[in-house]
């Protein structure tokens, strides 16, 4: 079988590849080498599949249904591997195969087509939210995982180099990266967050009704973690006359299921829109960056 990458793939990656970069060049080869290696039979390439690895569904040499999954480097793959070992099923996609090859992660079989974004919106956010708080352990010692001070301190300098060269989003940075600073001063607690958690990631499983996928792990506090989900079908809440109502209602309904503080999630929903909003507008997607910018606009 030939290994093309999806269309949504490579778009994504070439946003963010560096000079040199040879991955996507050489992913069918290694899609190849996996499957061989594991003596897997290659059912289909998901599509349209995510924005940051290839994944395949394949069945296992006695017939188990799997998912093949390999990312890049700079995707993270090794610390996904060691959030889902941690996590052990428990919320979170099982791992089929601990060890294996760097960029390669052999997964239980979920429903790939059905996530939690098919619900209506209120019960979709009420079965996000219940798979998410599962997610919130303490880390294991000596985690391998970013802390959220350190990747937001990344991404703070790349927000700060994109006011100056675009003066328009200044005023916004400028709040929060203000927000992030506070906040950063007293967290709450530190755990184990999924980093990157939406209502699409969240799949129909056998063992549990919803488990979660994709996670790009990070260590902090739980406000981080549902900040994303604040923002899901944000497109949605941008069309509505009364979006900025909804959003701040959805914070409030948020913080108050999960035991997170309603200021503290309002922050960090700021900061996260605002730094996918810039980087939106970076990459050449100005459309999202749009939609970001004015929803951050309403915290």
């Amino acid at each position: 079988m030939v290994f093309e990458p999806p269309k949504r793939l490579v778009r994504a990656l070439g946003e963010t590849a560096p000079d040199g970069d040879d991955w996507l060049e050489e992913l069918p080869g290694a899609a190849q080498r996996a499957v061989a290696l594991r003596e897997l039979t290659v059912e289909r390439v998901q599509v349209p599949g995510g924005r940051s690895s290839l994944v395949v569904l394949v069945r296992a040499a006695d017939g188990t249904p799997a998912v093949l999954k390999l990312a890049p480097g700079r995707a993270r793959p090794e610390a996904e591997r060691a959030a889902l070992a941690h996590w052990a099923g428990r919320g979170a996609v099982q791992l089929l195969e601990p060890f294996s090859a760097e960029g390669v992660l052999l997964l239980e079989r979920l429903h790939p087509d059905v996530s939690v974004r098919s619900l209506p919106e209120a019960k979709a956010l009420l079965e996000a939210a219940g798979t998410l708080r599962r997610l919130w352990v303490e880390p294991p010692a000596g985690f391998p995982f970013e802390t959220v001070a350190e990747r937001t301190g990344r991404q703070s300098e790349a927000m700060r180099a994109r006011a100056q060269a675009a003066p328009e989003v200044a005023p916004l940075v400028d709040v929060a990266l203000a927000a992030r600073e506070e906040l950063l001063a007293a967290p709450p607690e530190h755990r184990l967050l999924h980093g990157t958690f939406r209502q699409s990631k969240v799949l129909a499983g056998e063992r549990m009704p919803w488990l979660a996928v994709g996670p790009d792990p990070v260590v902090g506090e739980c406000a981080f973690d549902l900040a994303r989900l604040v923002r899901d079908r944000v497109e949605d809440l941008i069309a509505q006359p009364s979006g900025a109502a909804t959003t701040r209602r959805r914070v409030k309904r948020l913080a108050e299921s999960l035991d997170v503080d309603q200021e503290r999630l309002r922050g960090w929903t700021l900061f996260r829109a605002v730094e996918s909003g810039v980087r939106a507008g970076r990459v050449g997607r100005p459309r999202d960056a749009e939609l970001l910018l004015e929803f951050a606009s309403w915290l």
